[in-house]
């Protein structure tokens, strides 16, 4: 069988989504360790008076390419931007370029998707659903297409506790509903949003699960796999560990965790955090891509999916997430943080929402005040209030946990090489937890802060000031807790002299024993 970087030699590739988080790791990979293949045609839109092309320079210039471009210093020539809008009519491309896609692809990577949790139905289905089936449609008209992937999620069923690698029934017919949804008004599609989700909680589970059901049937004469990554975060170990770029999913909580603003969160301490680092990820993408491509002349009749996650092999939990959070801020803190790394998970809603209101609402409003009277625009509320919108859309999956069966994936790992197995390793097995905490934890500072390691003993001197400030403002309270309750009770007064008595008592006994010893 040939290896993976044999199957990918000589190959078009076409990736959209490329600009994303995942689809620039995938784009990475794919060059640096297929460097024979031929070329990578990735589709881009205009965006903010910028050409495609120019967009894929740009990212092709950021940090995560450093040591593809040290090795392959002409790698950019081989990456073409397509002009293109997946939410527009055939793709909003020009004949010449689906010419070229339908004459020359052999591979197809779907990434592309919105990962808002709260977008409209409208427009979840329209970039989830719909621009998914306009590429299968061009997909079909490929001349040497041999594989196509879609990337979907792990949670698209989220509505069942035990999720197998199979395609499920659709919870609402997609061509039904896109058809409905060509004549409803926004007001009315918000109003059926919520009957129509159902036990789903948002509408990217919702729509995700309707594009799985659209790859199945309108892909049925295609070679199709579907990917399902769980909670995507921060790299493992390529390009190098601890590479995000962004502020999506659990990494703009790890952020204002250690930016100490983040204090208390709602989420079940046992629940299991299925965070899946981005690099093992694209390692099994471009595996199940690979394996479905050596064998398409003997394919079995079901399209394979594979549960890309880590609960069922390496559980990590929660309350783990929270230990770790806490220990790697306060040893590499944030700069300029507002108050110590310090976040506590509380599952008891009654018990979340008064800690949101001392730690959260209150601190927030105070500190708003301090600004106005200095002369200062307010920002703090503004901050908590996104910060909690956030934390509501998360609720759910820091609250339950699945089981995901993960046949198909152990599978396709048993299939590689043992070259393979290291250069496209995605055996969660083997993740250490502490130290891709404490790299994903860095990551956050070094790639999406853009802060120095050079100024790493400022950040830590300033939260020991931090410390120092917060003893100090304890002790003023029970100063003055003591003389405005306590001191007005003999009997209060009598325990606290008791108690001095017994400390000073003790402190003697220490110093008459260690005068001795000497």
């Amino acid at each position: 069988m040939l290896s993976i970087p044999e199957f990918y030699q000589g190959k078009n590739v076409l990736i959209t989504g490329a600009t994303g988080f995942m689809g620039k790791v995938l784009l990475e990979k794919l060059l640096r360790s297929c460097p024979n293949t031929k070329a990578v045609y990735v589709l881009v839109r205009h965006k903010a008076g910028q050409k495609p092309r120019e967009r894929v320079a740009e990212m092709m210039s950021c940090k995560l390419f450093d040591k593809l471009r040290d090795e392959q210093p002409d790698c950019a020539q081989k990456v073409i931007a397509i002009s293109s809008e997946l939410t527009q009519p055939e793709l909003d491309m020009s004949k010449e370029d689906q010419d070229t896609l339908i004459d020359c692809i052999d591979i197809v990577f779907h990434c592309a998707a919105t990962v808002r949790f709260n977008e409209s139905l409208r427009d979840a289905m329209q970039l989830n659903v719909i621009a998914t089936r306009q590429l299968l449609y061009l997909a079909q008209k490929m001349k040497k297409l041999e594989v196509f992937i879609h990337v979907s999620t792990a949670y698209a069923n989220c509505n069942r506790k035990q999720i197998e690698e199979v395609v499920y029934p659709p919870p609402v017919d997609p061509k039904k509903l896109i058809e409905s949804l060509e004549w409803m008004d926004d007001s009315l599609v918000n109003d059926i949003t919520p009957k129509l989700i159902g036990d789903r909680p948002n509408t990217y589970t919702y729509t995700k699960a309707l594009a799985e059901y659209v790859v199945q049937q309108e892909g049925s004469k295609l070679n199709i796999a579907i990917v399902r990554p769980s909670i995507v975060g921060a790299s493992w170990k390529e390009p190098f560990p601890g590479w995000i770029d962004n502020f999506n999913g659990p990494s703009g909580l790890f952020i204002a965790a250690g930016k100490g603003i983040l204090r208390t969160m709602r989420a079940s301490n046992n629940a299991v955090a299925d965070l899946i680092p981005v690099d093992v990820v694209v390692n099994t993408t471009l595996a199940a891509a690979w394996y479905s491509g050596v064998n398409r002349y003997s394919r079995p009749k079901n399209m394979l999916v594979y549960n890309c996650t880590t609960g069922g092999t390496n559980p990590f939990h929660w309350g783990e997430v929270e230990y770790y959070i806490n220990v790697s801020f306060k040893m590499n803190p944030l700069e300029q943080a507002l108050r110590r790394p310090n976040v506590n998970l509380r599952n008891n809603p009654l018990l979340h929402q008064y800690w949101t209101t001392v730690s959260h609402i209150v601190p927030a409003m105070m500190y708003d005040a301090i600004l106005r009277l200095t002369g200062q625009k307010p920002w703090m509320m503004k901050t908590i209030t996104r910060l909690h919108r956030a934390m509501m859309l998360l609720e759910y999956f820091t609250s339950n946990s699945w089981v995901w069966n993960n046949e198909n994936t152990n599978m396709l790992m048993s299939q590689l090489s043992p070259e393979d197995k290291k250069v496209f390793n995605f055996d969660v097995r083997q993740l250490h937890w502490a130290e891709y905490m404490e790299n994903y934890c860095m990551g956050t500072k070094k790639y999406v802060l853009n802060e120095e390691m050079s100024g790493l003993p400022a950040a830590r001197k300033h939260l020991n000031k931090l410390r120092n400030i917060r003893y100090g403002f304890n002790t003023i309270l029970v100063v003055l807790i003591w003389r405005v309750f306590i001191a007005r009770s003999q009997m209060a007064r009598n325990i606290w002299y008791f108690v001095v008595s017994m400390c000073f008592k003790f402190l003697s006994y220490f110093r008459a024993s260690s005068t001795m010893r000497y």
